[in-house]
């Protein structure tokens, strides 16, 4: 019933149209575990045509390791970015709900409550 009414309270939207042009012939998901570091694979990186960014690990200060190009984010909400500045204009947010205070969080985000 809590998703249900939360679902409802969502506006409709579709992919940004950026994103909902691109075939994604060539996609990466770099993940936040760090095994990156150090070896200068950015460049290489930055090629595909989509990356998909776990969690939320830095990019700054670590470009050549991990590339700077980001078209989706996925984390949870505890990962989710604080202000608005911290999201990339060309890039999509997508928060992974799974827990009953992740539905929460969304509702708030929604509805501008405080948690």
């Amino acid at each position: 019933d809590k998703l249900k009414s939360l679902l409802e309270l969502l506006p409709e939207h579709d992919l940004p149209e950026d994103l909902k042009s691109k075939h994604c012939k060539r996609c990466v998901v770099v993940g936040s575990g760090g095994i990156l570091h150090g070896s200068e694979l950015g460049h290489l990186l930055n090629q595909f045509d989509i990356v998909i960014r776990l969690n939320d690990a830095p990019v700054q200060g670590y470009t050549d390791h991990v590339g700077n190009k980001t078209t989706i984010r996925m984390t949870y909400p505890e990962g989710a970015p604080r202000s608005e500045q911290e999201y990339p204009p060309a890039s999509l947010f997508v928060a992974v709900l799974f827990k009953s205070v992740d539905f929460n969080w969304l509702q708030a985000m929604v509805k501008n409550e405080t948690l």
